[in-house]
């Protein structure tokens, strides 16, 4: 019971501020506050440049990559286990798929910069 209250109190109150943070920013919008700010001046340009693919597939690959890094770094603590067999084919398995996904990338000349 304790618990069914608890969850409907956090929904609800959940509602209650995505609600308030949805319709309190509506409230003064006009042309200036939406503009670009430039030193005072009009924007002699659109401030929305677009973005480069490459570069954030690059920071994705990176980020995955570093991913993988901090998943093996615990390995050689891991090797002191009574499952010695079963923590290595685990690491393998882990480091054949993030293997694989980078031979993928790399055929489709996803880590190429000129096109």
């Amino acid at each position: 019971m304790n618990m069914l209250i608890t969850m409907t109190v956090n929904s609800a109150l959940s509602f209650c501020l995505i609600s308030i943070a949805f319709w309190l920013p509506h409230l003064n919008i006009y042309t200036e506050k939406a503009s670009p700010y430039e030193c005072g001046f009009d924007p002699m340009s659109s401030a929305r440049l677009p973005f480069s693919l490459k570069f954030f597939l690059v920071g994705i690959t990176f980020l995955l990559f570093d991913l993988e890094i901090a998943l093996l770094l615990p390995l050689p603590w891991a090797m002191h286990s009574p499952n010695t067999t079963t923590t290595m084919m685990v690491s393998f398995m882990f480091v054949s798929i993030l293997a694989l996904g980078l031979a993928y990338e790399w055929l489709n000349k996803g880590l190429e910069w000129t096109e």
